[in-house]
């Protein structure tokens, strides 16, 4: 049996009933208790877990990161909730220096079962401190699992898999986009992490993409589809791991593809898909690789430099079109 929730319920639906099956699992951040969340995910926890499980802490992000880890260190399996990733800047050096790097540091001795989550990129008119993507800066670093979603069942699935994780995962939401709807089965499942899905097969070009721009890309390929332009869709779902399998198979059939990420283009997700793609799979290709990338500046505030700076469907058909020759 399946129901319609929004992807607000569906992680907090996977947090509780990991909470229920584990005692070790906690929540903690900043109102996450008293106020039900910034965005409403935890609605209701407090009550159910009480205050030792569901805890709101200071305005102070690198101390409370610290707590987590130190937490998983010794045998807890904390989720610490950000009201942005964008405010996690200030914990990075427990998720990067201690968080990423505990099972090598202690030859093997140390496990770090902790997630990070909150939303990641822009969203609207929140100016350039407020509005960065951070799956790329966090892939970067060996020993973290990055996960980025937008949609209810993978919310729900691989939240469940990554508090069960034995390694440090970065998830990543949409601040946008937690009243988005979508089907999640009533009975429990898990999301394998490191694996990508196909949303929509396609013959003639592969479009890559994750989190919101997901629904940017979904508006493309109906659009393409009216032009007679059959377009293959995946969601990435994991960021590290990333499934290179799935990319290169539907390159194969496809022979042309384009990459759409909200981060900037420099170092980012689509250059290293569109790297390993032209290593693993040169032969196949018909064409150059397309990203498309968010603009590479910080955002202003302006709602003008809002719409100019991120992709959108017309910018997606654009590139379609230019990786297919096709004069637009």
């Amino acid at each position: 049996m399946s129901r319609i929730i929004t992807l607000r319920d569906s992680l907090r639906e996977a947090m509780s009933e990991e909470m229920r099956r584990d005692e070790n699992v906690f929540l903690m951040g900043e109102e996450v208790a008293q106020y039900n969340g910034a965005y409403k995910v935890s609605k209701g926890m407090l009550d159910e877990f009480g205050e030792k499980r569901v805890i709101d802490t200071p305005i102070a992000e690198l101390g409370f990161a610290g707590i987590g880890v130190g937490a998983a260190m010794n045998g807890l399996r904390p989720i610490v909730e950000f009201m942005t990733w964008n405010f996690a800047v200030l914990a990075f050096d427990q998720i990067v220096n201690n968080a990423a790097k505990t099972l090598t540091q202690s030859g093997g001795q140390f496990t770090c079962p902790i997630v990070f989550r909150g939303p990641s990129g822009s969203a609207g008119q929140l100016a350039q401190q407020h509005s960065q993507t951070f799956e790329s800066w966090m892939a970067n670093t060996p020993g973290l699992k990055v996960i980025s979603i937008v949609d209810p069942y993978d919310a729900k699935g691989l939240l469940k898999s990554a508090i069960r994780d034995e390694d440090p995962v970065c998830f990543m939401e949409s601040e946008m986009l937690y009243g988005l709807k979508g089907e999640v089965p009533e009975e429990e499942y898990l999301v394998p992490i490191g694996k990508a899905a196909i949303r929509k097969e396609g013959s003639d070009v592969t479009i890559v993409s994750f989190n919101k721009m997901m629904e940017v890309c979904k508006i493309a390929v109906d659009e393409l589809a009216k032009e007679g332009i059959s377009a293959e869709l995946i969601d990435l779902r994991t960021i590290r791991p990333l499934d290179y399998d799935t990319l290169i198979n539907s390159l194969k059939k496809t022979n042309r593809m384009v990459v759409v990420d909200e981060s900037w283009p420099f170092a980012g997700v689509s250059a290293e898909i569109a790297y390993a793609m032209q290593k693993h799979a040169f032969d196949y290709l018909d064409a150059p690789i397309v990203r498309l990338n968010a603009a590479d500046t910080s955002l202003s505030y302006s709602s003008v430099y809002v719409e100019e700076y991120l992709p959108n469907p017309t910018k997606v058909i654009k590139a379609v079109k230019e990786v297919m020759y096709i004069n637009a």
